[in-house]
């Protein structure tokens, strides 16, 4: 069980613990980041929503958790409160499957915005346990709690096709199941955590080293536009596979789960690889090999698309949890607030970026979405190159 491994070796994985973190995460994501822009449809027949307003129930979801995470990892650094672990999965949990009875739009973008925070409050708790629970394979640890985030926002994608387009937007209070699996996943989580915190808060706020702030800024500016690419085709690419090319939204909504398996793949992977190569490095290369990728994807559609969108989802988000150990590399007194940053304010932010798209698709035309998306991993590259090298770092736990 997971309090019986509350005490382990500094060197030991504690595989039980990062597990059920992993799969709180998965939960957490599932009804946040991934099935809330998969429902960007059924909100807009069910209300009568224009691009706009359709992408602004994502910005209220993503918004909210993106200004709150950080603000819950500056606080709990100094405050650390294991309560907020189940709470937080809880309200993202229900105030989604609320959304399944909301009366109108405003009450649709409330319960959003709840849900939000809950997802604000969990994360910067989940990614310091998961620390706690790494030993030192860091980079490990991170990828499986990464990849049960990724794993939720790709399955969001299959709640669309799989039952919702046939049972409504009342068909939502099925989610009431992924409620409970969260109160058991967290309830058994939450005697370790609180001890694990009494045991080692006081080394976590003595940690050494200096925070590097510039650094930070430019990494969360990488995250921002890695999040941007993934909420792009997340939100439009069944819009644009609809009107460009007629297919319909339950294919377009699996190609978009293909596209962010790939990327769960990816995370892994690159979070494996953190434990053993420099992180800038891998980021680096995670955009450099997804400019290719973006360029054909406007272009291209049916199965050939795959093609593209398989190696984009891997490579692209093939530096998810690398970003996170690297920014807890960067700010060693903060961790939580790392967590927050980059999990939680970088990735939030792609809701901006979805409203952006959104005025941007009534305005000029869909198409301009994805000539966007070219680019935008370029842009990407290029401040990855002036990151700092952590190379002399990546052997130390």
């Amino acid at each position: 069980m997971a309090e019986r491994g509350s005490v382990r070796a500094q060197s030991g994985l504690n595989r039980s613990v990062v597990w059920s973190l992993g799969g709180s995460h998965l939960l957490n994501d599932l009804v946040t980041t991934g099935v809330v822009p998969a429902l960007s449809p059924l909100y807009m027949s069910t209300y009568h929503l224009n691009y706009t307003q359709t992408s602004l129930v994502v910005l209220c979801s993503y918004l909210t958790s993106s200004i709150s995470q950080p603000l819950f990892g500056a606080l709990t650094d100094k405050y650390p409160r294991a309560w907020l672990l189940p709470l937080g999965l809880f309200l993202s949990t229900l105030c989604l499957t609320l959304t399944g009875v909301a009366p109108n739009f405003a009450w649709l973008l409330l319960l959003i915005s709840i849900s939000g925070l809950g997802s604000g409050a969990f994360h910067p708790e989940a990614a310091r346990g998961t620390q706690l629970a790494s030993g030192d394979a860091r980079g490990r640890a991170q990828a499986i709690f990464q990849v049960g985030g990724n794993s939720g926002q790709a399955l969001g994608q299959l709640m669309m096709p799989l039952f919702l387009l046939s049972l409504g937007v009342h068909g939502l209070l099925w989610f009431a199941i992924a409620v409970g699996l969260g109160l058991i996943l967290t309830g058994r989580l939450y005697p370790w955590y609180r001890n694990s915190l009494r045991e080692h808060g006081r080394r976590m706020r003595e940690a050494k080293g200096d925070n590097q702030v510039g650094a930070v800024v430019l990494l969360v500016v990488v995250v921002i536009v890695r999040s941007w690419c993934q909420i792009g085709i997340s939100v439009f690419l069944p819009f644009y596979y609809r009107h460009q090319f007629g297919m319909s939204y339950e294919l377009a909504d699996s190609f978009t789960f293909i596209f962010l398996a790939a990327g769960a793949i990816g995370t892994f992977i690159g979070g494996t690889l953190a434990d053993k190569m420099p992180k800038q490095r891998i980021l680096l290369y995670s955009m450099l090999c997804s400019i290719p990728f973006a360029l054909f994807l406007p272009f291209l559609h049916g199965a050939t698309a795959l093609f593209v969108l398989i190696p984009f989802g891997f490579f692209i988000l093939s530096s998810f949890a690398v970003t996170v150990v690297y920014c807890q590399y960067l700010l060693p007194r903060n961790i939580s607030l790392a967590s927050g940053l980059t999990i939680g304010f970088g990735v939030g932010a792609g809701g901006i970026g979805a409203t952006f798209f959104g005025a941007l698709s009534d305005a000029v035309g869909l198409k301009v979405v994805f000539y966007v998306l070219m680019v935008l991993p370029i842009l990407g590259s290029l401040l990855s190159f002036f990151l700092p090298n952590d190379a002399r770092d990546v052997a130390a736990p």
